[in-house]
């Protein structure tokens, strides 16, 4: 089921992919450069509902208005911001999550907007190249329990070199930034996909 939202941001769109006896919501968004397409939101999406997670895929209102760059962060709050009242009104605890960007996102509004936790997809430590330029202080700031899910070979910040925090954290091995693998590693992509949606079952299991 697909919903339009309209937020201060512009339209906004929310595709639901509704579990039969849900017991939590889990909102992904997309990053700077692509939309919900992503192979991990997307295996996320197929997976999750069978454990009683309902999945909502949201599609900030610059990717709706057919945009091929993302806004200032400041515009990307004030989007989920306004998509949060949908999310919410299923009467369910609501996982606030993300990838790249969009993991910056829910990191930076969960206290504010009463997030029952957050799930941050490669979310980037650093731009690439540029490790002293660390938005670690966005992720240690959720305030909510928080999972990262981080691809090996991520460019925007390996697992190795997160902080310290009180967060969770699961590696992908040989993923990029997209989770895409090299043919010659020693996993396949179906696998490395096994991998996330494994740790994010777990752990939404854990949350209560």
């Amino acid at each position: 089921m697909i919903e339009i939202v309209e937020t201060d941001a512009g339209t906004a769109r929310i595709t639901w992919h509704r579990a039969r006896k849900a017991r939590l919501v889990l909102a992904a968004s997309h990053g700077a450069g692509g939309g919900i397409e992503a192979r991990d939101l997307q295996a996320l999406a197929r997976v999750l509902p069978e454990h009683g997670v309902t999945v909502a895929l949201v599609e900030q209102p610059w990717r709706v208005a057919g945009k091929k760059l993302a806004p200032a962060p400041k515009t990307l709050d004030t989007g989920w911001r306004g998509i949060w009242p949908a999310l919410a009104g299923m009467e369910l605890p609501v996982i606030s999550g993300g990838r790249s960007a969009g993991a910056r996102v829910a990191c930076r509004t969960a206290t504010e907007l009463g997030a029952h936790a957050v799930l941050a997809l490669s979310f980037p430590l650093h731009p690439p190249g540029r490790p002293e330029k660390s938005r670690a202080g966005e992720l240690l700031g959720a305030g909510v329990p928080t999972l990262v899910v981080q691809g090996g070979n991520d460019p925007f910040g390996k697992p190795d070199e997160f902080p310290a925090g009180a967060y969770e954290l699961v590696g992908v091995p040989y993923g990029d930034h997209g989770f895409a693998v090299p043919k010659r590693a020693e996993i396949t992509q179906e696998r490395a996909l096994e991998i996330i949606t494994d740790g994010v079952v777990q752990w939404a299991a854990s949350l209560g």
